[in-house]
Order: structure tokens, then C-alpha cells, then sequence
């Protein structure tokens, strides 16, 4: 593998730092933090490219909260404005071309151009157009992903990659940061108290985790497609789907991917893993059930997106305007729709109160857009 160097200059040069702060503000010009930089950019950027010249950058104190999410309550990890946020979109904007070389076609998330819907667009493909390759399908995902990641592998890879010693301290620095990982938990899959390595996990929240969490897996598709031949293979971060013609191959398949994670990643299967055939329970994916020929949208999304829809529908009837939180799950949903086979839930849900977003747009966001340009 090709090993890169000479980029740390890149990082902390000034065109890039303004460049990294016009990205992390995005949709933030409102915070206090964010403000405060705009009010001083040249003063705030000069700062942080002292702090990468002379090595004195160290990462801020992490902020911790609890983030209900699709029943799950996750711990995330937020870091402040500057300097720590520029500096991580400072680094990807740099790095982010020679990660995605190593980065197979089948994984999807954090990758530009990529995303949910290019997921679900090539399961369909290969459902719809090789069925007899696609009968059985296993489906599975990594116990607590994000708490299990090592530091010392993760390390390891990036020096796969890279060969600056700068660029490799900042990345250290940055995931040594901080360790999530519950330790009596990560204890319990190991069998000897020797074997347990504190320097786990990496923060949910943090820009750069994305990135990590994506390539840590990254051998691992490479391993899938060219050494296991597996036709159909998709990762959404953790989220994996197989196909195979038999549930045989798929089961021996799992056998082998337990003892890849155990002694190349220190990961572990998920206890909720499934060999199942294809068609007839349909594949849950990135959102979205497909079947032959069909795709329907996930069972929890469609009954969040009724309930959000009948709610905004009361409330219109009433004779109250919708706000921009609900004109935007309107419009979010109309996207998510658009994707699968969706006619009747349009036509039932959308439709009555499509003339009042309409409204909203015409009354609200579009008079607000134009008082901007104007300012």
C-alpha cells in the first residue's frame, strides 16, 4: 500500500484554516462560539495555526450528554467551536481524498456522493436483477461500535496510510483524546483481565470519529470482496447486509467474520444477527424494507412519520400556521417518501396539508430569504 507524506503543511495553512471554518459553521452562524470567531476569523485562525506549528494543540475538554435516539439512549460527546472543530475539518479536508482510496464501492456512510440512499439504490440492484444469488440474506451489526474501537489499531491503520510524523501525532492526539468505552463491559468478552485495553473508544459527536468509525472497518470490506469473493456485500458504519443463495454459506460466513473482528479488530457480532430469506421478510436497511420489485419505508420511521403528519394536519385545521421544525419534517419526509413505494402514504398524509407548506414557504422562509440577500 501506498503511504502518504508532506501534508501537515496543508493543514495549517491559512487558506485551509478559512476554508475549514466556513464549513464547520455551516447552519451555525447563530451560536455565541461561532460569532465570536466571525467577529475576529483572521485573529482566531492565526491562533490555531500556532498551535499545529509549534505542537502545543491539545484537544478541549468534551462536553457529555444523553441523546434519545430511534429508542436508544446515546452518549455524545460535543467538543468547542475553536478550537477543536475547525481543526478536525482542517485535518479531513486534507486527509479525506487518500482515505476514501482505500475505502470499497459496497460502504456508504461519511462518504461524499454516497450516503442512505445510494445504499439502498445498489441493494435494490442487486435484488431486483440476480436473484438467485440473493435468496438468503444475513444481516448484522457490531455490539457497541463506536465504545469499541481501539485506539492502538485505529493508529496502526492510519499509519498504513500516512507517513507523516506530524499529520500522526495530531491524529493521537485526537483519539487518545478521549476513551468511551465502558470497561467492566468491554471486560466481559474477554478471558483474562490481561487482555482488556482501557485505550478504547472513540467519541460520538466528534467530526473526525465519523471518518475513524468508517475506516476502522475499512480492511475488513477489502477482506469480504477480495479474499471471502462475497458478491453482494453493503456497510452503512456498522450496519452490514450479505447475500448468498444458501443459508449454509451465509452461517459459515458469520463463523469466519467472528474470528476476523476477534483477533484483527477486537470487535464482536451483535447478538441480534439474522440468516433469513430475502424475499420473504424483506431486507431493513438504511431506512427502508426492500422486497422483489418493492420497497416500503421501515415499520418505526412510517409510524413516526404518521404521527408527526396527523399532528400537523390537526393543528392546520385549526387555523394555526405550521412552524419551520414541522415545515421541515414535511419536506423531510416528502425526500424519504420519494425513494420507495409510497402512493398511498402521499396521498393520505402529505397531501391534505401540502397546500399550508406551500403557504409557509411562499409566507415565511421564502419573505426571509429575501431580506437576507437584501441585508
Amino acid at each position: 500500500m501506498k503511504r502518504y507524506g508532506n501534508l501537515y503543511e496543508q493543514i495549517y495553512s491559512m487558506d485551509n484554516l478559512r476554508k475549514a471554518h466556513q464549513n464547520a459553521r455551516k447552519g451555525k452562524g447563530w451560536y455565541e462560539e461561532v460569532k465570536a470567531v466571525d467577529a475576529d476569523v483572521e485573529g482566531y485562525l492565526k491562533r490555531l495555526q500556532e498551535m499545529l506549528i509549534n505542537h502545543t494543540y491539545q484537544t478541549s475538554p468534551y462536553e457529555k450528554f444523553i441523546k434519545h435516539d430511534s429508542g436508544k439512549d446515546r452518549e455524545i460527546f460535543k467538543l468547542p467551536y475553536f478550537p477543536d472543530r475547525i481543526c478536525q475539518w482542517a485535518i479531513l479536508q486534507v486527509i479525506e481524498p487518500y482515505l476514501m482510496r482505500h475505502m470499497t464501492k459496497n460502504t456508504y456512510s461519511a462518504i461524499p456522493k454516497r450516503g442512505i440512499h445510494a445504499a439502498l439504490h445498489d441493494v435494490q440492484d442487486a435484488m431486483w436483477k440476480d436473484v438467485p444469488n440473493c435468496q438468503y440474506c444475513l444481516k448484522l451489526d457490531v455490539r457497541h461500535y463506536y465504545p469499541s474501537i481501539n485506539h492502538d489499531i485505529l493508529k496502526a491503520k492510519f499509519r498504513r496510510v500516512f507517513k507523516d510524523g506530524e499529520l500522526l501525532w495530531l491524529l493521537d492526539e485526537i483519539i487518545d483524546s478521549i476513551c468511551t468505552a465502558n470497561i467492566e463491559d468491554i471486560r466481559d468478552l474477554w478471558f483474562f483481565d490481561e487482555d482488556v485495553d482501557e485505550e478504547t473508544g472513540i467519541p460520538i459527536g466528534n467530526y473526525l470519529s465519523q471518518y475513524c468509525g468508517n475506516f476502522y472497518l475499512s480492511d475488513f470490506d477489502h477482506w469480504i470482496k477480495e479474499e471471502k469473493r462475497v458478491k453482494h456485500y453493503f456497510r452503512y458504519m456498522d450496519d452490514i447486509v450479505i447475500f448468498g443463495s444458501s443459508k449454509e454459506e451465509l452461517h459459515a460466513l458469520k463463523r469466519e467474520i467472528d474470528v476476523y473482528f476477534m483477533q484483527e479488530l477486537r470487535l464482536t457480532v451483535k447478538g441480534n444477527w439474522q440468516v433469513f430469506p430475502s424475499y420473504v421478510r424483506g431486507v431493513d436497511f438504511v431506512g427502508y424494507r426492500t422486497f422483489l420489485n418493492y420497497t416500503l419505508l421501515r415499520k418505526s420511521s412510517c409510524t413516526n412519520f404518521k404521527k408527526k403528519m396527523v399532528a400537523i394536519r390537526k393543528k392546520t385545521a385549526g387555523g394555526q400556521m405550521m412552524n419551520y421544525s414541522e415545515w421541515c419534517s414535511v419536506n423531510s419526509y416528502k425526500g424519504w417518501l420519494k425513494h420507495c413505494d409510497s402512493y398511498r402514504l402521499r396521498k393520505k398524509y402529505i397531501a391534505p396539508i401540502q397546500d399550508d407548506a406551500d403557504r409557509y414557504y411562499r409566507d415565511v422562509v421564502k419573505t426571509k430569504k429575501y431580506k437576507r440577500k437584501a441585508a
